[in-house]
């Protein structure tokens, strides 16, 4: 079947924003088309042109016979400033104050529109970074560590509380929270992650940084690396800050219960 220019451009974005970081042949396109690679190539200079305009991303070709082209997830900080601090006044509504100066952020990490953005803009910074899996805790970051991994094409694996049967041999380790100064436990299985991989550690929230910490030890044990880490919101007034190399999209500087007043900005995503 004979494809149109336009028919082609439209086939061609959709599935490349489908498989980021993908290496796809041209032969794989000019197959699909019926059509020469040089036209191939010509689209492909139209999609790049376009998605870079947009701040969707951006293509990268790669010569050579077994060479093709990828899709890089690319956010601007002009583009992501907006969504960050339309974010910044949502955490700051005194409605989210629970008690113990604890905030409710259920229905941002439920909404599939902010997890998907900031899933973007957190992707967007190790979009050509090595990573082979997205690590997370199994809490309410689950949604942005998906959101992350989708548009690094890379599966996500959750650590938990306790172990399940249906995931096999697992390892376990104990760590101290942060903030509570509490010993804890976590367990991965033995199968989620592979030695020497590089691995995305991604979370909703970070005060001290225990629980990314112990996220970081259990990575120890599978003999992976960590080649980033990246919250949602970090709590900026901490007596101890366990972790120091981070990416943060929200900071929240304080919380007054007695005012009912919630102080939040940017995080430190726009400084790197």
């Amino acid at each position: 079947m004979k494809f149109r220019r336009s028919e082609r451009l439209i086939d061609m974005t959709s599935y490349l924003l489908d498989h980021p970081r993908q290496l796809v042949p041209l032969t794989f396109f000019a197959e699909r088309y019926s059509s020469a690679k040089s036209s191939i190539s010509e689209d492909l200079a139209i999609v790049k042109e376009t998605l870079e305009k947009q701040g969707i991303g951006t293509l990268q070709t790669v010569p050579g016979a077994a060479g093709g082209v990828k899709f890089f997830v690319k956010v601007s900080k002009e583009e992501a400033e907006p969504f960050v601090n339309e974010l910044c006044k949502l955490i700051a509504d005194p409605e989210r104050l629970l008690p113990g100066g604890y905030l409710y952020l259920t229905d941002i990490l439920g909404s599939p529109q902010v997890v998907q953005k900031a899933g973007r803009i957190i992707a967007s910074a190790y979009s050509e970074k090595k990573i082979d899996v997205v690590m997370t805790i199994a809490t309410k970051g689950i949604p942005l560590a998906y959101a992350v991994a989708s548009q690094l094409n890379v599966p996500v694996v959750i650590v938990r509380r306790d172990s399940k049967v249906t995931e096999g041999p697992t390892v376990s380790i104990n760590y101290v929270s942060g903030s509570a100064k509490r010993i804890q436990t976590m367990v991965l299985s033995k199968r989620s992650i592979k030695q020497g991989e590089n691995v995305l550690i991604v979370d909703d929230f970070m005060k001290a940084g225990g629980t990314v910490m112990g996220m970081m030890n259990m990575l120890e044990e599978f003999d992976a690396q960590v080649a980033g880490i990246a919250v949602l919101v970090e709590a900026e007034k901490t007596e101890e800050r366990l972790v120091d190399d981070y990416l943060s999209l929200v900071k929240l500087s304080d919380v007054d219960i007695k005012e009912k007043k919630i102080n939040v900005q940017i995080g430190n995503y726009f400084d790197k």
